[in-house]
């Protein structure tokens, strides 16, 4: 039997870099890490300078961006002179471009930095799921390549923060483990990783091909981001973000073979479960856009396979896996691992319920979400099969566009139907994947390994998905978070219309949120 793990003991007195702390995930382990362990020695964060001389350097962004976000109500408001203490002595800010070696530093500043730190949490990516191939290949890949140099002169454990949804179009059961494309053979390494050396000189050749080819700006994005989907189905991913970051894991365990990582693979993540506030989040996710638009009437039909397990995982949760990783990393290092933050084996829940939830959620209680609802939805919300879903959005579209035609030769401008399918298009296109999965991930490592801590640190950095209930989580914590922290209030003048158009309710059962 290995000793017991300690996350206090492991991380107290010592020095953290993260990157991507501008990111809702990298600020819910930023507050966990100063509220769980005060004493920890000091956190560095890696932030890009703004563009234009009014946006400033690292601590500029800092002050503006991260110091004040909601995510530190909880700490303002329980020990705010703390917290503004643990700001201005314990939070350093580095002005640095992750995608440049050194991060842009000189040689020597960037040496000086690896020597005070213990421990690389590395948290930036690029999240859009359709980014042009050049963008997605610097920061969610070779960007790797740069961090990576900073752990191995820092002689620390890097923990590389990155999808479950790495594992492409394999199908099954996905395990912690690394992932072998499911389509296009890529060498591998003796030492277990797969050798990107050629497919990024591959990679890099179509990219600067198009460059040269093309002068328009608008045009070059476009057929770079078709080109980034073209080769990741190719070669066996949904999409261009799912394909370079399962490259950032090869790279990663190229750069830090004999060294300590850790790799943290979060399914889909939603807003926080408990902590700092239950339902905190920061703009809207993968499940959120399609929740937003049904609730502005832009869309009422989907494709998904409703009986099909839909991982989605609470971001403390997640965060909590990093942090018990991290204490792992600095007590026990030299190893490669693999850690899958999900919920899919150990409390699944089909697409067909979620969907069942948030609509029954919706038309009962819609009054309670102001920000997220206008109006009474008045329409259901269908999911088919992707065939149907086609042949419906074709006819609808003839129909629509036909009628948009009539009403421009009356004067009356573009019908509003032909802008809610283009929506429920631009939805399906980006986000049908994940709603028609075709395989479960597990997360058997990562619950043996918080076994290994005392069961106060086990309840303080819960990672069990079996504390999520699934109504009350969905309904009551994810719905109210997501109309007060992800989006704007209305202007008095849109709230005054609503009002004045919707019926009172007529219990006060009706007037509050409900748990299904």
């Amino acid at each position: 039997m290995k000793p017991a793990l300690n996350v206090h003991a492991a991380l107290s007195g010592k020095r953290v870099l993260i990157t991507g702390s501008t990111g809702f995930l990298a600020k819910v382990v930023l507050e966990k890490l100063i509220r769980s362990v005060p004493d920890i020695g000091r956190i560095v964060l890696v932030i890009r300078g703004g563009r234009g001389k009014t946006n400033g350097d690292a601590r500029t962004r800092f002050e503006r961006d991260i110091a004040t976000s909601s995510v530190f109500d909880r700490l303002r408001a329980e020990r705010p002179a703390f917290l503004a203490e643990f700001f201005a002595e314990r939070i350093e800010c580095i002005t640095g471009e992750v995608t440049e070696p050194c991060f842009g530093l000189p040689l020597a500043e960037f040496n000086a930095l690896a020597r005070r730190i213990d421990l690389v949490i590395n948290a930036a990516a690029s999240v859009n799921f359709r980014e042009a191939l050049d963008e997605a290949l610097a920061i969610n890949a070779l960007s790797v390549q740069n961090i990576a140099e900073l752990a191995r002169v820092a002689n620390a454990p890097l923990v590389q923060v990155s999808t479950c949804y790495v594992n492409g179009y394999n199908r099954g059961d996905m395990l912690e483990q690394n992932v072998t494309p499911a389509r296009a053979a890529i060498p591998r390494h003796a030492d277990g990783h797969f050798d990107l050396y050629g497919l990024l000189k591959h990679l890099q050749h179509r990219v600067a091909a198009i460059k040269a080819d093309t002068s328009d700006a608008e045009q070059l994005t476009r057929r770079l981001t078709e080109l980034g989907i073209a080769e990741a189905n190719y070669h066996g991913w949904n999409d261009t973000y799912t394909f370079t970051k399962w490259m950032g894991e090869q790279l990663a365990m190229q750069a830090m073979r004999g060294k300590t990582l850790t790799i943290v693979r979060p399914s889909i993540i939603e807003s926080t479960l408990q902590e700092p506030a239950p339902g905190w989040i920061e703009g809207v996710k993968v499940a959120d856009a399609i929740i937003l638009a049904y609730a502005r009437g832009k869309t009422n039909f989907f494709p998904a396979k409703p009986n099909e397990i839909v991982d989605i995982v609470p971001a403390d949760l997640v965060a909590n896996s990093i942090v018990l990783a991290a204490a792992e990393a600095l007590a026990e290092p030299g190893a490669t691992r693999i850690y899958q933050a999900c919920t899919g084996s150990a409390n699944p829940i089909s697409v067909g319920r979620v969907i069942e939830l948030f609509q029954t959620e919706s038309q009962r209680n819609w009054r309670n979400y102001e920000r997220l609802f206008y109006n009474e939805p008045k329409h259901g919300f269908r999911v088919v099969s992707r065939p149907v879903f086609l042949l419906m959005l074709r006819a609808m579209s003839l129909g629509a566009t036909a009628w948009s035609g009539v009403r421009r030769l009356l004067g009356a401008g573009e019908s509003p139907k032909l802008e809610a399918l283009r929506t429920t298009q631009l939805l399906a296109l980006t986000f049908s994947f994940y709603t028609a999965p075709h395989y479960v991930f597990h997360n058997k490592s990562l619950m043996a390994l918080a076994r290994r801590f005392n069961s106060e640190d086990q309840a303080r950095y819960a990672v069990d998905p079996a504390i999520i209930d699934w109504p009350d989580y969905l309904c009551r914590i994810h719905m109210t978070g997501l109309n007060r922290y992800a989006l704007r209030p209305r202007s008095p003048k849109s709230v005054e219309a609503a009002a004045a158009a919707a019926p009172a309710p007529t219990t006060e059962a009706e007037a509050r949120p409900v748990k299904i």
